[in-house]
Formats: C-alpha cells, sequence, structure tokens
C-alpha cells in the first residue's frame, strides 16, 4: 500500500479533472442520466463540474476547499433512482478504464463513491 493520499495517486488535481472531463461528457449524453442537464445555462454547467472537481480533490486527500453543499442537500429532490445510480456507475467505470486508472485506485473510488449512494438515491 501506498504512503501517497488517493488524491496523489490519481494524478492530483489534473488527473481528476481529466476524470470529470471524461465523465460529464458520458452523463449529459446517457438517454437516462441526460434529463438531469436539461435546460441548464453553459455557465450553470461550468460551475457545476468545478464543484465537482472541489469535492472529488478534497475528499481524496488534496489541498483543495470545496465550498459547495453536502451531496445530501445537492441531490435533494432530483428524484434519483436506482437505474439513474446504476447507469453513473457504469459510465464511472467507463471512465475509469478509458483512463486506464490502476485497480487500487478504482477500487478506492468506487467504495468512496458507494458511501455516497443514500444521500444521492431517493427514488
Amino acid at each position: 500500500m501506498s504512503d501517497k493520499s488517493l488524491y496523489q495517486r490519481l494524478g492530483g488535481y489534473d488527473g481528476i479533472k481529466g476524470f470529470c472531463d471524461d465523465l460529464l461528457p458520458r452523463v449529459q449524453a446517457d438517454p437516462l442520466l441526460g434529463r438531469f442537464w436539461q435546460n441548464r445555462g453553459d455557465d450553470g454547467i461550468a460551475r457545476e463540474k468545478q464543484l465537482l472537481v472541489d469535492y472529488l480533490c478534497a475528499n481524496a486527500g488534496g489541498p483543495v476547499y470545496y465550498t459547495g453543499r453536502d451531496m445530501l442537500l445537492s441531490h435533494k429532490g432530483m428524484k434519483i433512482s436506482e437505474a439513474d445510480w446504476s447507469n453513473f456507475l457504469g459510465h464511472a467505470g467507463a471512465t475509469m478504464a478509458a483512463l486506464k486508472v490502476p485497480q487500487q485506485e478504482c477500487d478506492d473510488v468506487v467504495a468512496f463513491v458507494l458511501s455516497l449512494k443514500n444521500d444521492i438515491v431517493e427514488a
């Protein structure tokens, strides 16, 4: 096991931003998940992306301060279903595969994401 933080093992800020750069177009184009970005302006989408990068960096042990809301408040009322969750996980896995993220880091990311499920899935 490495003494490096997950943030460092994922390539720091640039690595995590690259993950978001690959993931977000996938989920936005998904026939099921795309509804969450309908009628959103470019500025709002860019802000949301920056908050995601900051959130992931901060929670992976990076020197980034996340200023957004917690996951429960951020997703409340969105009616995110089990099917939405499963689709998202598929896209996240495809992104990690496309970026050739090593297995240990994939496992660590998946464990973190799964820990958020109860705050995100409500329908």
